[in-house]
């Protein structure tokens, strides 16, 4: 990359330090675009807007160097646990950011279905990367502009013309956790063409503590009458750092069903932006953030209707005990022309102590006359009434505690379409709560 000079000495340290990756010139062109925009940007504090309850200056503390393909020993056998039967061999692995065929299995993926390194799959699809890759993702985002000037090694999956997808195609992006911090830069691109059908589970777990920061950014464009079923996964190390960032565009008649879950990290961010680019495309967004002990997470999610006859449906959920902090701002436009919309947005947080915090913001704004739209948010700690419920049928006060939250927390997680993923996250929600308890 050339030499930038930024007024912000800390970003100019994440910015790539070699002359170039490998790449056609179009590819390198768009890195060196976003180095550039680097240097236009600052690093957020809680006097913008945006990020106005939310203090991430404790990442700007760490010096961070990019991650090196220092795993690539790692066998099948080391990543057992993260395993999912339904996707053994529909899954493509990253260990700190990096590419690891020899973890990786396509072999259960229908014909015509591509999912693979984006560098490696350049060659036979270089117009389909070239016509989405940053294109749906906001530059203006400093993180987003950092990960498209890191621009290497990611996760592309391109769904053909009325082809259903018969089992989950697993995205797992690993953590060593080096002595050293490091940042990591995933990026993933995914292409629902018309009238397909597929899950996307997107994974970001650890092997070990460490202070590291993962920079992600995701984009998936869903075709006319296309569905995808999009899971993401947000179990990083404790002492951990993750910025993540979702852009979705949903063409006619089309169906994206998310389901976001955040238990780890120290401070985690996650922005989705879906925008509504054709009649009659319906989103569902269900989110969970599991909070204690010093953590912070905060989830920013823009829903734009700019077409008639969209609906969309969000419920998230927050935990919060201990110090934790949980932030949700969720936006919902409805444009002058996106008339007979139909949009609900619910926020519901259970907070557990009184050191926790918990900041919501729901928001609709709406310029279409003939709409049908609503939004709700609520702040409660458990109710007196249903510990006596509970404790009148022989449940102890802990018992009758973990019952509840684990119900609260239960409603989210039985909406994932992928049973051993499932069941795994309540084992591991149970473990949660009892460490808490």
């Amino acid at each position: 990359m050339q030499n930038i000079e930024s007024r912000d000495a800390w970003l100019t340290g994440l910015l790539p330090q070699t002359a170039g990756f490998a790449g056609p010139q179009w590819l390198d062109a768009l890195r060196l675009e976003a180095a550039d925009r680097v240097n236009t940007l600052h690093f957020p504090t809680m006097r913008d807007e945006d990020w106005r309850f939310s203090d991430f200056s404790l990442l700007r503390k760490t010096a961070f160097a990019v991650a090196e393909d220092a795993a690539s020993g790692l066998t099948p056998a080391g990543i057992e646990s993260f395993i999912l039967p339904e996707a053994v061999a529909s899954r493509l692995v990253f260990i700190d950011g990096v590419y690891a065929p020899q973890l990786s299995s396509t072999a259960a993926l229908p014909q015509g279905v591509v999912a693979g390194n984006l560098m490696r799959e350049l060659t036979a699809h270089d117009g389909a990367v070239r016509a989405h890759l940053a294109r749906q993702a906001h530059q203006s985002d400093v993180f987003v502009a950092l990960n498209t000037s890191h621009v290497r090694d990611g996760a592309l999956v391109l769904i053909p013309k009325d082809t259903v997808c018969p089992v989950p195609i697993h995205l797992l992006f690993i953590a060593t956790g080096g002595d050293a911090p490091q940042a990591i830069y995933p990026r993933c691109l995914i292409v629902a063409g018309p009238g397909s059908d597929c899950t996307l589970i997107e994974d970001y777990v650890a092997l070990g503590p460490g202070s590291y920061c993962t920079a992600a950014v995701t984009e998936i464009t869903v075709e006319e009458n296309a569905s995808v079923r999009h899971i993401r996964l947000q179990r990083e190390a404790r002492g951990a750092f993750h910025l993540g960032y979702g852009a979705v565009t949903l063409k006619r008649d089309s169906i994206y069903h998310a389901n976001s879950l955040t238990f780890g990290a120290r401070l985690s961010r996650h922005d989705l932006r879906v925008v509504q680019d054709g009649e009659g495309a319906r989103c569902v967004l269900n989110g969970l953030a599991l909070m204690a002990g010093r953590q912070l997470a905060d989830t920013h999610t823009v829903i734009d209707h700019t077409v008639p006859n969209g609906k969309s449906e969000q419920l998230h959920k927050c935990i919060v005990d201990d110090g934790a902090h949980a932030v949700f701002n969720g936006k919902i436009f409805v444009r002058k022309n996106a008339q007979h919309t139909d949009a609900a947005q619910q926020s519901r947080n259970l907070l557990l102590s009184n050191k926790g915090r918990v900041d919501t913001k729901p928001q609709l704004e709406i310029f279409a006359d003939d709409v049908k739209c609503s939004h709700g948010a609520t702040v409660s700690q458990l109710e007196a009434d249903e510990m006596f419920y509970l404790n009148s049928r022989g449940l102890d006060a802990d018992a009758a505690r973990n019952l509840l939250i684990y119900a609260f927390a239960e409603d989210i997680i039985d909406r994932i379409p992928v049973a051993s993923l499932k069941q795994r996250l309540s084992k591991e929600l149970s473990e949660r709560i009892l460490e808490h308890a």
